[in-house]
């Protein structure tokens, strides 16, 4: 089974998520800040990275790029409120951007894609 770690502050979002991609059939991980999330990647393994970038402390941009320094084929893919953050050169680091909605089925199927196209098995 692969493991996806969602990294986002919102902790109702966070449930919401962990429940879709349960259902899905993936193992997951969460991330309540971005420097918990690079600790969860450099300490357990990820498949898959699903990072916010308005979150306390530092932003998800820059865990994507700590993340992409020590694991360059690891899938990461940001999922924000925010569209304008896709000018900025650090959201070029991630696989995929995708503007935050309650359709959660646009965002696994992305993970889907980046993981092979197999699902999560």
């Amino acid at each position: 089974m692969k493991t996806v770690l969602i990294a986002d502050d919102e902790t109702a979002l966070l449930e919401l998520y962990d429940a879709e991609f349960r259902r899905a059939g993936y193992d997951v991980r969460t991330a309540e800040n971005a420097r918990e999330a690079v600790e969860i990647v450099e300490n357990h393994g990820v498949d898959c990275v699903v990072m916010d970038i308005r979150m306390p402390g530092e932003n998800g941009l820059d865990a994507v790029s700590k993340i992409r320094g020590n694991h360059k084929g690891l899938p990461i893919i940001i999922n924000s409120a925010y569209g304008s953050y896709k000018n900025d050169f650090h959201s070029w680091l991630a696989d995929d951007y995708i503007v935050k909605s309650p359709d959660v089925s646009v965002l696994i199927e992305t993970v889907d894609r980046l993981l092979g196209g197999d699902g999560a098995v």
